[in-house]
């Protein structure tokens, strides 16, 4: 049997090659460190953590991302198994030995029969074979280069520009009101696509002071190429003048308030829709390197938004990352080219675990085609599918950008819509409902090698 080639040892290059050789399928994995060094990596061994150590919650009653570690040990994930035998304290989160852990990845990859390794750098992007695509945020330029090639112009991002993500229900809509400006649209849907939050000049000024006073993270070397400005920090816009951002991303023209329509906002703050179901809004160009904890401080300052719940906070940092919802099919094939896998950072999630969980399905989809047989990918109940539901149609295309695994992705549950008084009873009812429809998932499965 040919054997099925991947580019990348990281965590879903390694998660990729074990689910692989566990069908009963050869593999080979290719990895550039150590002869090509990143900027961020310090060894050539599989799965290197290169920020923190940790995966995360591990609650896989009432967090997103405690239920996608429920689903990837059940399907016998070889980077929760290592994760779990090298975990520290670390309170409800799951935090490893990060040096322990990958010694523990790259040792169990190398006393698996059918893993073989191939050093080196991967150029060009392979036009025979089956090959599984898994650089991760670090893809080397020559790589990067030829995966551009490959899908166009546009279609594949080097730096990061994120806004941030608020859960929908969390927005007062009291005070907030739906419309696009000037009303603009053929439909209702269209001409309502945004949440307009409304400021008073003293509302205004004092953001603009919140905003300046802030605490900034600073970009690492090799980090970014500077900024342009299609994608300015909003820190930044204030910098160059305090009326900058209500001439630009805050300006007020063109909605008038459904809740006081004879009072003009000072200036508006404008969520837009950021996934099919309508349960994640973005706030739109307010791409930011402040720090996390500032980042919620500021934001919760904005009228609409002081119980706002995030599923992601802002950013800009390197991280290529292709178009995946024009790009990709939800068996995580390139559609032009459906020899070409991809998995992990680079198909748009975000997070050690996320990147490991595609690049579990990943392997398990490519093994299955070797083998003759398609798999379906998980039901969009569960953490693993709705993500990769979410970056291969469920977003929207034109603002695609990174995203973590969040309770925001699931389909809503009909009986339990409501506001945030009914978390404590939801998030358990999502996790139930996805626990018992991954299994549903893995029992239809062709066997695997155990």
């Amino acid at each position: 049997m040919e054997p099925i080639h991947i580019i990348g040892a990281g965590l879903a290059g390694s998660e990729a090659a074990w689910q692989i050789a566990r069908a009963g399928v050869p593999v080979v994995l290719h990895e550039m460190r150590p002869q090509v060094e990143t900027f961020a990596h310090r060894t050539g061994d599989c799965a290197e953590m290169v920020c923190s150590n940790s995966f995360r919650s591990d609650d896989d009653q009432m967090n997103a991302v405690g239920q996608l570690h429920w689903e990837m040990r059940a399907a016998g994930g070889l980077i929760m198994a290592m994760a779990d035998r090298h975990r520290l304290p670390a309170g409800g989160a799951l935090a490893v030995d990060r040096d322990a852990f990958s010694a523990a990845v790259t040792r169990a990859l190398r006393d698996e029969p059918l893993v073989s390794f191939t050093p080196g750098e991967i150029a060009d992007l392979p036009t025979d074979g089956r090959w599984i695509v898994a650089t991760g945020p670090l893809t080397s330029p020559a790589l990067g280069q030829s995966i551009l090639q490959a899908t166009g112009e546009g279609a594949l991002a080097f730096f990061d520009a994120i806004a941030p993500i608020v859960h929908a229900e969390t927005i007062d809509m009291a005070v907030c009101w739906r419309q696009s400006r000037y009303d603009k649209g053929e439909t209702e849907e269209e001409r309502t696509a945004y949440i307009n939050c409304p400021m008073t000049r003293e509302d205004y000024e004092g953001f603009i002071d919140a905003l300046l006073a802030a605490e900034k993270t600073e970009f690492h070397e090799g980090e970014t190429a500077g900024y342009f400005d299609g994608c300015l920090p909003i820190e930044v816009m204030a910098e160059r003048g305090r009326e900058t951002l209500r001439h630009g991303p805050m300006k007020p023209v063109g909605l008038t308030n459904a809740h006081n329509p004879a009072e003009k906002p000072y200036a508006v703050v404008q969520l837009r829709r950021d996934n099919a179901l309508g349960t994640l809004y973005n706030i739109v160009g307010f791409q930011t390197k402040m720090k996390y904890g500032a980042q919620v401080d500021v934001f919760r300052r904005i009228p609409g938004l002081e119980n706002a719940s995030f599923a992601r906070l802002g950013g800009i940092h390197r991280n290529t990352f292709l178009n995946s919802p024009r790009l990709i099919d939800d068996r995580l094939r390139l559609r032009a080219r459906p020899n070409l896998r991809f998995a992990g950072q680079v198909t748009g999630v975000e997070g050690y675990v996320e990147s490991a969980a595609m690049g579990l399905l990943a392997g398990r989809m490519a093994a299955a085609e070797a083998l003759g047989h398609d798999l379906v990918p998980p039901p969009h109940t569960t953490s693993m599918g709705a993500l990769v539901n979410h970056i291969t149609g469920g977003a929207d295309a034109r603002t695609f950008q990174p995203m973590n695994v969040n309770f925001g992705l699931y389909p809503p549950l009909d009986a339990m819509r409501g506001g945030r008084k009914g978390r404590k009873d939801r998030y358990p009812a999502y996790t139930d409902r996805a626990k018992a429809d991954f299994q549903s998932w893995l029992a239809a499965q062709q066997p695997w090698k155990q």
